[in-house]
């Protein structure tokens, strides 16, 4: 498998990318810093969205994800990948299905479920082991809803955001997918038609919607 090489979607040698990883081409850092580092950026510039779903294959690029401000899970993965992989560190992309438990109101009324699917997340390959990490809740949506940001020190997995500061259920994940060399588009395409079949029935392969 190739995890550190350019693809469509983790177009990391566009200028785009270029520049929002200029900051950690330096040799001062360590490929742990650089990890790190990219992880806050990705996962506090980018305001956490999942009410903006798009099919369309160039959505998924992480050039194109890069010139917005805000990105659900699978798009700031993605764009968290091309970044680490532009800087040498291998990354790949993980799906799975989670639920929710705060703040669902919205999301059930839209979806029909308190079940997110795919859910993206990302492994990075650091100090000779692979780690699980989610760049997905900016702090200030943490904050939010009383829940503590998800931080990575660079050794340890941080997927994962199980309670609330008062103790209460916050997320837990319902299914694992596994990982992908690249972005598999067709699987997700599949995936969530069958899990949201009252949005997306029109049989096109390309939707894009806005809740």
């Amino acid at each position: 498998m190739n995890y550190i090489s350019p693809s469509y979607y983790f177009d990391f040698e566009s200028d785009v990318i270029q520049k929002l990883i200029s900051e950690f081409k330096n040799e001062r850092f360590s490929n742990k810093e650089k990890a790190i580092g990219m992880y806050l950026k990705v996962r506090d510039n980018w305001r956490y969205d999942p009410y903006t779903i798009s099919l369309a294959k160039e959505s998924f690029r992480a050039s194109v994800i890069a010139q917005k401000s805000t990105g659900n899970c699978v798009e700031k993965s993605i764009l968290l990948i091309a970044c680490l992989r532009a800087l040498g560190l291998p990354a790949r992309l993980h799906l799975g299905k989670v639920k929710n438990h705060i703040a669902v109101e919205r999301l059930t009324e839209k979806y029909g479920s308190n079940e997110l699917t795919p859910h993206g997340m990302l492994n990075v390959y650091l100090n000779n082991k692979w780690l699980k990490l989610s760049p997905a809740f900016n702090k200030s949506l943490c904050e939010k809803f009383k829940v503590a940001p998800l931080d990575f020190d660079g050794e340890n997995n941080s997927f994962l955001q199980q309670f609330n500061s008062e103790g209460n259920l916050f997320m837990e994940y319902t299914a694992d997918y596994g990982h992908f060399e690249d972005v598999p588009l067709e699987f997700m395409k599949k995936n969530i038609k069958e899990h949201y079949p009252h949005i997306f029935n029109t049989g096109e392969d390309i939707i894009e919607f806005r809740l």
